[in-house]
This record gives C-alpha cells, sequence and structure tokens, in this order.
C-alpha cells in the first residue's frame, strides 16, 4: 500500500485498511482480502470467501466498494465464483495468460507477492547447448541464473541467456530487483515485438530439489521462452521451472473455422 502521509483513523472490525490516502479504498481493501485469505483468513474449511455484505461489515464499506474489490481477484484468478454457491479460493495461484508478455517479478507482484531473487550465476560464457548458440547466433553469450522468490519462499528457478551486448548493459544494473522487459524498453531502447514460449513438465533434479525446497523428483512447470525484438532479433532465451502450486496458465483459445 501507499505510505499515509496524514493520521489514520482506527481501522474498522481490525481490519488493516483506512479510507485516507492516495490509494482508492477498494483496492486498500482488494490487497488486505488477497494477504488475508494467505493467511487463512476470511475463507471456510472449504475455500468459500465470505459473502459481500459479510467482508463490508469486516471491513466497515459498502457492498460496491467490496465488488469492486474483489472483481480484479476474479478476473486474475485467484478466485472462482460458482452461482448459487458464492465465491472460492482457486488452490493455486495464477499466472494468467490471455496473450501478455511478463516477467516473473510483473507476473508474482501482479498475484500479490514481493517478488525477489537470489542470483546463482552470471556473466559472460560460451560453455552453452547448441539450442542457445542457434537462437541468439552468438558463440558466446552472457547468462544470468537466479533463484525466484515470492515473499521470500522460494518457488522458480530463472536461467537467461542473452547476446553480449545486451547482457553487458544488464549487468551494470539490480539483477535481484529488475524488471527486465521494462528495463529493454524504457533503457536499452530495445522494443519487444513477441515471443514464443513452450510449457511443458519436469521432475526436479538434485540440485533444483534443494534450491526450492522438495524432495527430488517432484513435479514442476518448466518454460522455454525465446523473447524478439521488432527487427527480428532474439532478445533472450530463458529457460524456467516453476512450482506449479504458484502458477495456473490460462490460455484464451478460438476455433479456427475453414
Amino acid at each position: 500500500m501507499a505510505v499515509q502521509t496524514r493520521k489514520k483513523k482506527p481501522a474498522p472490525l481490525g481490519s488493516d485498511v483506512v479510507a485516507e490516502g492516495a490509494t482508492p479504498l477498494h483496492s486498500q481493501i482488494r490487497e488486505s482480502i488477497r494477504s488475508q485469505v494467505r493467511d487463512g483468513k476470511l475463507i471456510d474449511a472449504t475455500g468459500r470467501l465470505m459473502t459481500e455484505a459479510e467482508l463490508g461489515r469486516h471491513f466497515g464499506v459498502s457492498r460496491i466498494t467490496i465488488r469492486n474489490a474483489i472483481a480484479p481477484l476474479v478476473t486474475e484468478g485467484m478466485f472462482a465464483r460458482s452461482r448459487g454457491r458464492g465465491t472460492f479460493l482457486r488452490s493455486n495461484q495464477p499466472e494468467n495468460w490471455v496473450g501478455h508478455l511478463m516477467g516473473f517479478s510483473e507476473t508474482i507482484r501482479d498475484a500479490g507477492y514481493q517478488a525477489g531473487a537470489r542470483i546463482l550465476q552470471q556473466g559472460m560464457t560460451n560453455r552453452h547447448d547448441a539450442a542457445v548458440r542457434d537462437q541468439l547466433r552468438e558463440r558466446a553469450v552472457w547468462q544470468l541464473k537466479r533463484l525466484r522468490l515470492a515473499d521470500d519462499t522460494p518457488i522458480a528457478i530463472e536461467h537467461a541467456f542473452y547476446p553480449p551486448d545486451i547482457g553487458l548493459e544488464l549487468e551494470k544494473r539490480d539483477l535481484v530487483s529488475i524488471i527486465m522487459y521494462r528495463v529493454f524498453e524504457d533503457e536499452l531502447g530495445l522494443a519487444i515485438k513477441d515471443a514464443q514460449q513452450t510449457i511443458s513438465a519436469d521432475l526436479a533434479d538434485a540440485g533444483s530439489a534443494k534450491l526450492l525446497g522438495v524432495k527430488v523428483g517432484s513435479p514442476l512447470l518448466a518454460i522455454e521462452r525465446v523473447t524478439f525484438g521488432k527487427d527480428g532479433r532474439a532478445l533472450e532465451l530463458l529457460r524456467a521451472v516453476y512450482l506449479p502450486n504458484y502458477f495456473r496458465l490460462s490460455i484464451s483459445l478460438t476455433r479456427r473455422h475453414s
């Protein structure tokens, strides 16, 4: 939430939301719902969220404010509405994939977590496989391997490869908190056109299991993504594995008619 510059009023009914400040009230309540639900509050044993009336009483606000707070959480996939039954927490946190290219930090922050990273490897290398060489068309590339965190919990391992000129620019920046695609576009002047991404299942080996805190052989979600500039140049090759309970891929499909 935004830092309040005015004196806060007492929060109603034990909530951590106040009506004052630059952030709209429904946005404050949305983030409070997100946070409290992650702590097991506001939902029952079946994952059913309090009704709008109950939430209104809990936060001391109108039902329309509650409705505006909840709607984006349903859209992003945190909750699902069931007609006649209520609003239920989904079992995993989402990456709503509807054609928008987003990096880890953008995705995980949209899901309500604090994104973080621990750097495992970085720098120039020529010890990469043929697929990296073919995609980036470079004999030597700059690599960045990071353990990705959500609220300090390890949930992913990302290994990215870049052409040397891009990598050497990235090296000058804070690689723990960097929002990669924003740096590409806003600081490096690299216009992103699109990306090709493949998704598959994987099993944790000894190394990834130790980093992610799971057993060897645990299921992981694996992706490989090549991001292209408007000139057709490959800007990044990313290989990553994620804990599947933190990611749900929702893909919009259309029927092709002949």
